[in-house]
């Protein structure tokens, strides 16, 4: 049987190879970090001028300015909050986008849609989509990996592959509950057989499943095991290579924050998302979350952006320098971002409540503009209001850079053509290089 995961022919020219996408789980609010307002600093404690959402996730207080000053950083001249020092130093190779909205104000909701471009049901994911569409650089590895990934609002929904082939869902390895350090491929060694007598095994099963898959004709699940028994044969040898940083230089360790309890968990998930990168992984996720804090602060703002935001300033600010001295940014497309942004009003005394409706994310490498903002939120930062980005339009413009037309990347099920981009989406030119 041909392996699925061979590298396949992308529609047109791409500008990127492949992705990573550093997903902040709870809602990071963009007026405290990437998109500063004026007028909220001025107004603080004044009514919101402007007409409410009709519907508001939890009772909303009055104006809350951030607690954290911008300066502007680098060429450019973007701000950057105080919050991320170390990623305020790369944000010449940043493609700010300010003016992303979507529609459920629910975490489970607003993770599916992001990860699936579905709040309602069960769709493929979107590293399911891309490495349906491009197969991956290194057969010995899974296409999609998702490194600590969030077992709650959606759960494996957000790296499963719904009804697309069994080999383009993402391979989780640990979950947000289980440190870095500890977050690894389970029974990757088998103890009692010998790679030998795992092969005739395998073989032999191989021999039996084929004899099944005549009969049987098309069984995308059937199949799916086969590939899935070979894949994980072969990652015995790869995999535990890949995930071994101990011979990386103690400088790169450094770089990634190993060195500091603070940022050591993640940047030990950046340092890996680098090295599954450097060996042919199509996309990889990097989640930061954990149940005590996550981004989601109803309450003590400043104290859980605080630690979030220490925990993975340096790992990702680590991470873009090492991918451009390797040569490795211009083709890899970096996201970052949560499920949805904050509100400018207070939910109590000192948190903000979930907003959907306007909210940042960013990008770099990958043929994005470097240094560059675009879109707008309104003058208090609760709806997008200028060159407004949905979901959609996000997901079309990643598979556009990856050189995929996200109209023509569709899979027949039940008698319908899907697509990542639902029956919407449009490409975001003013963003590409």
């Amino acid at each position: 049987m041909l392996n699925p995961l061979l590298a396949k022919k992308t529609h047109f020219t791409p500008k990127a190879k492949r992705v990573i996408f550093l997903f902040m789980k709870g809602g990071p609010s963009h007026v405290d970090t990437f998109d500063p307002k004026p007028l909220l600093q001025r107004d603080d404690g004044k009514p919101y001028p402007f007409q409410l959402p009709r519907v508001t996730f939890a009772a909303t207080g009055k104006l809350l300015k951030s607690p954290w000053k911008f300066r502007q950083y680098g060429q450019s001249g973007l701000p950057v909050s105080e919050l991320f020092p170390n990623v305020a130093q790369c944000v010449d190779e940043l493609c700010v986008v300010r003016s992303l909205h979507g529609t459920n104000p629910a975490h489970g909701g607003a993770l599916l849609k992001l990860h699936t471009g579905s709040d309602t049901q069960v769709r493929p994911s979107m590293g399911s989509w891309v490495v349906y569409g491009l197969g991956t650089e290194n057969d010995d590895l899974p296409g999609f990996i998702t490194i600590c990934p969030t077992l709650a609002h959606g759960g494996v929904n957000n790296w499963g592959a719904a009804f697309l082939p069994a080999w383009t869902q993402g391979t989780p390895i640990g979950n947000a509950s289980v440190p870095s350090s500890q977050a690894f491929v389970k029974h990757i060694r088998n103890p009692r057989l010998s790679e030998a007598m795992q092969r005739r095994q395998l073989d032999f099963l191989a021999e039996s499943n084929q004899e099944h898959l005549k009969l049987a004709g098309d069984d995308l699940a059937l199949e799916g095991r086969i590939n899935s028994f070979e894949l994980a044969f072969r990652m015995q040898g790869t995999m535990p290579e890949v995930q071994d940083i101990t011979h990386e230089t103690a400088a790169t360790q450094k770089m990634y924050g190993l060195d500091n309890p603070v940022t050591a968990n993640f940047g030990r998930q950046c340092l890996m998302a680098r090295r599954f990168l450097e060996k042919g992984v199509r996309f990889v996720q990097v989640t930061h979350s954990d149940s005590e804090v996550q981004w989601d602060q109803h309450g003590n703002l400043y104290k859980g952006h605080s630690k979030n935001a220490a925990e993975v300033d340096k790992p990702i600010a680590g991470l873009l320098k090492d991918l451009r001295s390797r040569g490795l940014l211009d083709d890899t497309l970096v996201i970052w971002g949560g499920e949805f942004g904050r509100t400018p009003t207070a939910q109590g005394k000192d948190g903000r409540d979930h907003n959907p409706y306007g909210f940042t994310m960013w990008m770099a490498g990958g043929g994005v503009k470097p240094g560059f903002a675009y879109g707008a939120t309104d003058d208090y930062g609760w709806f997008a209001q200028e060159n407004k980005v949905h979901i959609h339009d996000l997901h079309a413009t990643i598979l556009h850079l990856l050189g995929m037309d996200h109209e023509r990347l569709t899979h027949r099920y039940a008698g319908r053509d899907f697509r990542l981009t639902d029956i919407a989406g449009h490409v975001v030119k003013e963003i590409i290089a």
